[in-house]
């Protein structure tokens, strides 16, 4: 799951001259097709998969895939399109205080208090990171924002729906079945949003590496962790890309951090290795998985 996340703090170098150049909906419309083409061989078998779920099961891949996979990337990218390449990547990384509250719903995965200890610096660290000013953020900043807060959302349900489907399908169906139901949903806010279908050749190699990195191969390699993986652990790890985005937007893109925002950065990393720490080495876990929940 590092790898999957470390992986997805690459998004920014594709993703953003994408979004300035081309219409949201565009670039999330191609991004699916490319990675539906390439995993058209396993679509079978992961139908075959699906229809063997039951009906919970089939709800979830279906949330998964029109909210997390197609209209979450919708928003994102819009977010990209006011030019800061790292705010939207790191706020959106709120995700866990709605998928705490989600996987003790859907998953009766429970929470000790310490958590909190490493979950609430991470969380400011990750706001400090994502505004120059976190006492006096301006109104340029609220629309990309709102945009990743959007986007967090969607990936928090995708993340604790992808650990319940994960339980019974394996890792290599679900990302198949995510974009396969990701297409239609994806056509659907492109046709809806008046954006053009033919993008030009010149962008068709940022398309191909931004489907195939942060894209494909990390959510591959991010399910199969997440089948052993606690939701409300796995989605507080997944704050360690924002230090990844942090250095392609500063070393790569051009952007510039404030004292505060490396502060964040800092606060961010720490935590996330001191909650890797202690779960390696700790008999006592942070997030309890029923036994009845465990794979």
């Amino acid at each position: 799951m590092a790898l999957a996340t470390a992986m997805w703090g690459t998004d920014a170098l594709w993703r953003q001259p994408l979004a300035t150049s081309l219409p949201s909906a565009s670039v999330v419309f191609w991004e699916h097709v490319i990675i539906v083409v390439l995993l058209a061989p396993f679509l079978p078998r992961a139908l075959r998969a699906l229809r063997a779920c039951g009906w919970r099961e089939r709800v979830a891949i279906i949330v998964v895939g029109v909210g997390s996979s197609a209209l979450a990337t919708a928003l994102f990218t819009t977010a990209f399109k006011y030019g800061d390449p790292v705010t939207p990547l790191v706020l959106q990384k709120l995700q866990p205080i709605f998928a705490a509250v989600a996987s003790f719903a859907l998953l009766r995965e429970k929470l000790r208090g310490r958590y909190f200890a490493f979950a609430i610096p991470a969380l400011i660290g990750a706001w400090l990171l994502a505004f120059k000013n976190p006492l006096h953020i301006e109104v340029s900043q609220v629309v990309p924002a709102l945009l990743a807060l959007g986007a967090a959302v969607l990936w928090a349900a995708g993340t604790v729906l992808g650990r319940f489907v994960s339980r019974s399908v394996p890792a290599r169906d679900v990302t198949t079945l995510r974009f396969a139901i990701g297409l239609p949903a994806a056509s659907v806010i492109l046709l809806s949003s008046g954006a053009p279908v033919a993008v030009g050749w010149h962008n068709a190699f940022g398309l191909v590496l931004l489907a195939l990195i942060p894209g494909l191969l990390a959510l591959w390699l991010y399910y199969i962790g997440l089948s052993t993986t606690p939701a409300a652990r796995a989605t507080l790890a997944e704050l360690s890309f924002p230090a990844t985005a942090a250095i392609v937007g500063v070393f790569v893109l051009g952007a510039e951090l404030s004292a505060t925002q490396w502060a964040g950065f800092v606060i961010v990393v720490a935590m996330v290795a001191a909650l890797g720490w202690h779960e390696r080495v700790s008999s006592t876990k942070l997030v309890i998985v029923p036994e009845t929940t465990r794979v």
